[in-house]
């Protein structure tokens, strides 16, 4: 029998298909009906690998959108779901950092996988995915570009940790002549900075793992590195722990 997780969130809404390993995923915007896209992900899942409803043992939805999935057997918590899933992915991770569309956190594990502690940033934008899109999109540049948009170690003093005072800090910045490789590690800098108070607010244990769309920048992983003094990894599915921890969830619901 198969199993799925999917983790619904704010930007992205992810898909994993699971029987004894990730046979599937999917990956797709949720646009403005998270419903609807968690609903096109389990199709898309199913018609992909020939299955159908019935050949589902169980299917477990996580992330800001998991309440509205009717499809559902289970709803489970992002904190659950990614401690799992991180754990799968390397079951010697103690420390996992997500830096999500509408929120960040820090979660802790213990050296069985369960989660003992986890602090979230999701009263306001900063330090998240949508404060580096807002400010990015200042520069008029693209957070797809990232990587290549920073040419070097020097880097733009952001103040503040506020996306619309950011955005005007930026236009000042530029208009006296930094270029934009500074300003873009200036922001990468200050959402860092942001992860790092919350990772003074948990037990801290190395080996970190780097999850969320942003885990796929190597400028950032390399920055975060550099401020935790210790190698964080990430890997092609890091984006996908969510999804990957509520399939496991699902595949022991029987």
């Amino acid at each position: 029998m198969y199993y799925i997780g999917i983790d619904i969130g704010s930007v992205a809404c992810k898909g994993i298909l699971f029987k004894n390993g990730i046979i599937d995923k999917s990956l797709a915007p949720t646009g403005w009906n998270p419903q609807k896209s968690g609903e096109q992900t389990l199709n898309y899942l199913l018609e992909a690998n020939n299955l159908q409803a019935k050949d589902i043992k169980g299917v477990v939805a996580t992330g800001y959108g998991r309440v509205s999935q009717k499809f559902a057997d289970k709803t489970v918590t992002e904190i659950t779901c990614h401690g799992k899933g991180g754990y799968y992915l390397n079951n010697e991770i103690r420390t996992i950092v997500d830096i999500g569309g509408q929120d960040s956190k820090v979660i802790s594990l213990n050296e069985a996988g369960q989660v003992v502690d986890f602090v979230m940033n999701d009263k306001c934008a900063a330090g998240t995915g949508k404060f580096l899109e807002m400010t990015i999109n200042s520069l008029e540049e693209q957070i797809d570009n990232l990587d290549k948009l920073i040419k070097g170690e020097k880097k733009a003093n952001i103040s503040s940790m506020c996306a619309v005072f950011a955005e005007s800090e930026i236009i000042s910045l530029l208009a006296d002549g930094v270029s934009k490789s500074e300003i873009a590690g200036g922001i990468i800098d200050s959402i860092i900075n942001r992860i790092n108070i919350l990772l003074s607010k948990i037990t801290f244990r190395e080996k970190v793992l780097f999850t969320g769309g942003l885990a796929q920048s190597q400028v950032i992983k390399n920055e975060l590195s550099k401020k935790l003094d210790t190698q964080v990894l990430s890997y092609a599915d890091s984006q996908f722990a969510g999804a990957i921890g509520g399939a496991l969830i699902a595949s022991n619901l029987g």
